[in-house]
């Protein structure tokens, strides 16, 4: 049973097949606090007008730098002029991640990956192309702290820092009525995505799963996603994550007996054919889980010819 928190969701569409983001919104003693603003399109602003029409927004907190939570937070702060809250890590990254220069380096990186030329353009034009869903960029008023005590509604809620699916992600936690707003740390039904993008934590898995631990500890009773209906029982859903992720990387040594790429490695760890976007996501994943393995001394990384090749 749903617990009346004060706070309401609102289901954005997203054009992937992971086809929705839920954001929130509740109301304070001074103003309105929203949770994520979505991608910066024209549903998006569509679906925020009759909510933000008559409202004073004083906060937006954005949880990460993902475009489908930070997109629309820049446009919806010039609409209310509210403060907007992140960390700092994911500040920066969101600053960084759809320029000229980052761009270029990712196409650069995707060559140590052994992705074929038309496939590796194609990867760098699907980014690219968020730019205008994450334009106007937000001014951040204040970097979230660990331990930072904020209130959402009717509760107050402890921010934890739980990076892994980015670096600075952050989850809300209400320890009195055992509450947990799992933005993407903990998603119901599949997992969240857990990549190395050759930039920023080297050991993405291995820093997801400690803050799986993390919130394990806190043995949260209600556990509200950022996609996905609210779900009873953090710590089983952190087991079946923690499982899969011993699952594939089993899987993925056992395709090690010969040196292969990152891009070949990918290719049998995701059979179905995949779009632009989703190949850019299971590239990624597939590297975290190489490079974990390598981290524990269960594979090696060697580069020929500008490529990285892993093998046993």
């Amino acid at each position: 049973m749903q617990p009346d928190l004060g706070i309401e969701t609102l289901r954005l569409n997203l054009p992937f097949r992971l086809n929705h983001v839920n954001v929130f919104y509740a109301e304070g003693e001074n103003g309105w606090t929203i949770i994520d603003a979505g991608l910066h399109n024209e549903e998006t602003v569509a679906a925020w007008d009759p909510i933000l029409k008559n409202k004073h927004v004083d906060h937006i907190f954005v949880t990460h730098y993902h475009p489908d939570h930070y997109g629309y937070a820049g446009a919806m702060q010039e609409r209310t002029g509210a403060r907007v809250h992140m960390t700092e890590t994911d500040a920066k990254a969101g600053a960084h991640a759809w320029t000229k220069e980052f761009l270029q380096d990712m196409r650069a990186y995707y060559d140590y990956a052994g992705i074929p030329d038309e496939v590796a353009d194609d990867m760098r034009a699907n980014t690219e192309s968020f730019i205008p869903r994450v334009k106007p960029l937000p001014r951040i008023d204040h970097y979230f702290q660990e331990g930072e005590k904020v209130q959402i509604g009717k509760l107050e809620y402890e921010i934890i820092f739980t990076p892994g699916h980015s670096d600075g992600l952050i989850v809300f936690f209400n320890q009195e009525n055992s509450v947990l707003l799992a933005t993407d740390h903990l998603l119901p039904k599949i997992t969240p995505n857990i990549s190395y993008w050759f930039h920023g934590d080297e050991n993405p898995l291995k820093t997801y799963l400690q803050s799986l631990e993390k919130i394990e500890y806190l043995d949260a009773h209600y556990v509200i996603p950022s996609h996905g209906k609210p779900f009873e029982g953090a710590n089983g859903r952190i087991k079946e994550i923690r499982d899969h992720h011993t699952e594939r990387l089993e899987t993925l040594h056992g395709y090690l007996d010969e040196p292969a790429t990152v891009y070949e490695i990918c290719q049998k760890l995701f059979p179905k054919v995949l779009t632009v976007h989703e190949t850019r996501f299971a590239i990624g994943e597939t590297l975290a889980h190489l490079e974990y393995l390598r981290y524990e001394g269960n594979c090696k990384r060697e580069a020929g010819g500008g490529v990285w090749y892993y093998s046993l």
